[in-house]
């Protein structure tokens, strides 16, 4: 700031400037801008963000209000007269300056504290041990009709909010990917929109319902919108031949999981009536939408989906959903996993299927997160694994891209 406590643009720019420098330099190793809770506010919510540490080295004032300034996390010294050192990270899960030492959780559980009740972070759940799912099981079905570039039919209903992000992952895997949307304002507008869906499924190698929100999710929608329109006795049979006569694949993620299985495409192969010993999708346990990074494990790798990870691989998934826990009644629970149609589970940083809140947010039983069909050829899941584009989530860890797309297209070469 200059002496009338205005900002001095050039000196702004300089700051800027040697910033972007040192992180194209791989110097910077995390970055935050300092805003209206000054450096208390930033460095609190940087140790909280991994439960890292920080000792203070220097006696400045946390609460001052420095807009324009950075806060930054470097590899290596680096002499600059701008610079005022802070103090360095550690793994002792404690914020210390001078004689005062504050605990991570306890920070974090006062911070959360005063709305816990309005906003809940924690449910009680009662089967908190879960099994770890391992399956033998291979992928059995060959494409018997092979094609250079395999065509996908991306189906987009009011709601629906991914086609775009699908879209660009299935053409950079090398596919040719047409959408279609569902009209619906006036009755000859159904018509219309089946029809087209029809000329379209008979094109396509691959059908993909993408993420969403059909019909508004209200009340207790969670796909049956998308279900509804598949039941029509044209578009199922074509489904049908798609899949078995046809040798096609079928993908759905989130609000396509949703409607996957309020077909009974997911968990048993065709388009049936629904009944009470189905598994279904509904409300997360924590009754509001969340959307987070999850990790999940690789289970079986009997799906084509699959075929280019391996069993055990451990992936970060960015999940978002109101409606995304799978229930399922223990008989059917025990004939997926033998069967081999579990194909992945969230789990936690030791890779163990978890049901605690921080890493299955939904609550899902089991910890599902990923089923297919008998045969492996129709895959549904909850996790985006389409947003996996280069560059972000940069400061999350973890492997992002399962080569989902890129598997359901190999498999017709």
């Amino acid at each position: 700031m200059d002496e009338n406590d205005l900002p001095d643009f050039e000196d702004l720019k300089e700051n800027f400037e040697m910033v972007h420098k040192l992180i194209n330099e791989g110097k910077v190793l995390s970055i935050a801008s300092v805003r209206n809770g000054g450096l208390a506010d930033v460095l609190t919510k940087a140790c909280m963000g991994n439960k890292l540490g920080f000792k203070a080295m220097s006696n400045v004032n946390y609460f001052e209000l420095m807009y324009g300034s950075f806060v930054m996390e470097l590899s290596e010294d680096v002499e600059n007269s701008k610079f005022v050192e802070l103090g360095t990270t550690c793994d002792c899960g404690k914020i210390v300056i001078g004689n005062v030492e504050m605990p991570i959780e306890e920070l974090i559980k006062v911070w959360q504290e005063p709305l816990e009740k309005v906003f809940p972070t924690k449910v009680k759940n009662e089967k908190a041990k879960v099994e770890n799912i391992v399956s033998d099981k291979t992928c059995t079905i060959k494409c018997t009709k092979p094609i250079a570039k395999p065509r996908v039919f991306i189906p987009v209903f009011p709601g629906t909010n991914c086609e775009y992000d699908v879209t660009k992952a299935f053409e950079d895997a090398g596919a040719i990917v047409n959408t279609s949307v569902f009209k619906n304002i006036k009755s000859n507008d159904i018509t219309d929109s089946i029809e087209e869906f029809a000329k379209q499924i008979n094109q396509a190698q691959i059908i993909m319902l993408p993420g969403g929100f059909s019909a508004g999710d209200e009340p207790d929608g969670s796909g049956k919108f998308i279900a509804t329109v598949f039941r029509n006795p044209k578009l199922r049979d074509l489904i049908h031949s798609h899949l078995y006569e046809k040798d096609g694949l079928m993908l759905g993620i989130c609000n396509g999981f949703q409607a996957l299985v309020k077909t009974g495409l997911l968990p048993y192969g065709k388009i049936i009536d629904m009944t009470s010993e189905m598994p279904t999708l509904t409300f997360n346990q924590i009754a509001r939408h969340q959307s987070c990074m999850v990790q999940t494990k690789v289970t079986s790798k009997m799906s084509p989906w699959f075929s280019k990870v391996n069993l055990g691989d451990v992936f970060t998934i960015p999940i978002s959903h109101g409606e995304g826990r799978f229930v399922v009644n223990e008989q059917v629970y025990k004939d997926l996993a033998e069967n081999g149609q579990i194909a992945t589970q969230y789990v936690d940083f030791e890779g163990n299927a978890s049901m605690e809140i921080e890493f299955n947010p939904n609550g899902s039983n089991y910890a599902i997160e990923c089923i297919t069909s008998p045969d492996g050829r129709i895959m549904g899941k909850m996790g985006h694994s389409e947003r996996s584009y280069t560059d972000i989530y940069k400061n999350m860890p973890g492997e992002k891209d399962q080569k989902l797309f890129e598997a359901g297209v190999t498999y017709f070469s």
